[in-house]
């Protein structure tokens, strides 16, 4: 009982380290962004304590990956802030989020774009969306190939969804210490992403955001194009699980 009481009180403070270096953390990150680079503080699995002391340091976007901590959250943080959604979004939760989430980052299929489609119609709200590529080396990861992508926004049922707005392509890099292979990887989504803008978003100057890159590898993602890149443990630390 004695070593578990022992754990407990490091493992809090641990925590409280973390969370007073949240905001020098935050500085420390802006300092290196250009002005077009929008930095998401990824929140998931840290603390309420820890979303406000980034808020305190000026921080407005934050990001979380599952939708039923997303909920929670939400309501019990300042209204002015912009959630994202980041992670694998399920059909049958997509109405927990669209009365309030700025932008849906992991778009990986027409029906996914359709299910939110129809969930903003009901309310009225048109949801911003990102459509998620697979770059990476590794099967685990979600995406639509550049065809799939091609092929989506080719399609004529494309245009009858009115209730969301395509704002750009995410995508992640392999988890690798290759930074040839990860600027490579950055590379061809940013070349894409320029196909895109000028096969079918050329007069459309919303469709402008290129998220890509995390905490190892977001200052590769920054030298290859991105305008938003998505930061969770440089900020936070250690996830609390």
């Amino acid at each position: 009982m004695a070593l578990i009481l022992s754990m407990n009180k490091k493992t809090a403070k641990n925590n409280t380290v973390n969370i007073m270096s949240v905001t020098e953390n935050i500085n420390q990150i802006k300092i290196k962004l250009p002005t077009n680079v929008k930095l998401v503080a990824v929140s998931k699995f840290h603390p309420i304590e820890a979303i406000l002391e980034a808020y305190r340091a000026g921080q407005r976007i934050f990001a979380e990956s599952r939708v039923q901590e997303l909920c929670e959250k939400q309501p019990t943080c300042p209204k002015d802030i912009d959630w994202h959604f980041i992670g694998h979004l399920q059909t049958n939760k997509i109405k927990l989020i669209v009365p309030f989430v700025s932008l849906i980052h992991g778009v990986d299929s027409l029906k996914l774009l359709k299910e939110i489609n129809k969930e903003g119609e009901k309310i009225g709200r048109i949801i911003p969306c990102l459509l998620q590529i697979h770059i990476a080396q590794e099967e685990t990861k979600f995406g639509l190939s550049f065809d799939e992508c091609r092929d989506c926004l080719s399609t004529e049922i494309l245009k009858e969804l009115k209730f969301i707005h395509l704002r750009g392509l995410m995508g992640m890099a392999t988890l690798t210490d290759d930074s040839t292979q990860i600027h490579a990887e950055f590379k061809s989504l940013k070349s894409f992403f320029m196909e895109l803008k000028k096969d079918f978003f050329m007069d459309e100057s919303s469709f402008c955001e290129l998220s890509m890159g995390m905490s190892d590898d977001y200052n590769i993602a920054i030298e290859e194009g991105s305008t938003m890149v998505r930061i969770g443990s440089a900020i936070f630390g250690a996830r609390v699980y």
